[in-house]
């Protein structure tokens, strides 16, 4: 067994007969990690700069052309393509035939205008509808009494009465009216005489009288048309005076009220007939 011997200061080696271990050199293990580190740093990068040639390379067309290089490469550099096998020096040589412009030109075969829509027929109008007809229009209208039928309403001195008519001329004129519409409701009558006055009542007796374009006067001359009991004639009702009707009392034409009698549906009921003028 070797005799342990204590290690002497390194300033006197020799002392006590030991001696430093020369046949290794002093970190050799150190720098045999530094190398190995430094050889593999350096692969690493000769093979990234390898990789990042063949893309590019791969990425960049063949052409004569100085293109720059895209967002990814330092900027202001300039790369130049790999000239082609043929060594043409014309740039684009080995490009395919250009693809053909697009042309702004309108084509020869107009579209066709489109036709004009046609406008549909307009529906008829739908008829007017009135609650109160207008009252028909005639050349000359005589009002017969139902319970006298050889009697007529006649114009005699300023007042209508209930006379027979002859044959004359005159009185048959006194007994034919013109029939227009109400002055004071068109759906009701008004009648006018030959001279151009209206019968009209007044203190409820029937008169002549000139329009004296009054609304009092309009509605005296106004007389709405009612269904008689009797066919074919109708009772005459005032516009002013509703319940009211004209009927014939001792042969003259009054504005008397409505009664419940055989009698006062008689002398109130009257047939309009053709003028006799």
């Amino acid at each position: 067994m070797a005799e342990n011997k204590s290690r002497p200061p390194q300033d006197r080696p020799w002392e006590s007969g030991w001696a430093p271990d020369t046949t290794r050199a002093p970190g050799t293990r150190r720098l045999w990690l530094a190398g190995a580190l430094a050889l593999a740093t350096v692969s690493a990068c000769v093979t990234a700069v390898t990789v990042m040639d063949n893309e590019s390379r791969e990425a960049t067309p063949e052409a004569a052309e100085p293109t720059t290089l895209g967002s990814s490469a330092p900027g202001g550099l300039i790369s130049f393509a790999t000239p082609s096998k043929s060594g043409s020096g014309s740039p684009g040589a080995d490009r395919g035939h250009p693809s053909p412009t697009p042309t702004t030109s309108a084509p020869t075969s107009a579209a066709p205008k489109p036709k004009p829509q046609e406008k549909a027929p307009k529906a008829p109008a739908p008829p007017t509808s009135s609650k109160h007809p207008k009252p028909p229009r005639s050349n000359g209208t005589s009002i017969r009494s139902v319970n006298y039928p050889d009697r007529y309403w006649r114009v005699r001195d300023g007042s209508v009465r209930l006379d027979q008519i002859g044959s004359g001329s005159e009185q048959r004129q006194d007994a034919t009216f013109q029939r227009v519409a109400g002055l004071a409701d068109p759906s009701c009558y008004s009648f006018a005489t030959a001279d151009g006055r209206y019968l009209r009542h007044r203190s409820f007796v029937l008169v002549k009288d000139g329009n004296d374009g009054s609304a009092l006067f309009r509605k005296d001359a106004t007389f709405c048309p009612r269904p008689a009991s009797h066919p074919g004639a109708v009772m005459l009702e005032s516009v002013n005076y509703p319940g009211r009707f004209l009927r014939h009392r001792n042969f003259q034409l009054r504005l008397e009220p409505y009664e419940h009698s055989t009698l006062y549906r008689a002398d109130s009921a009257f047939r309009l007939v053709a003028g006799l003028d």
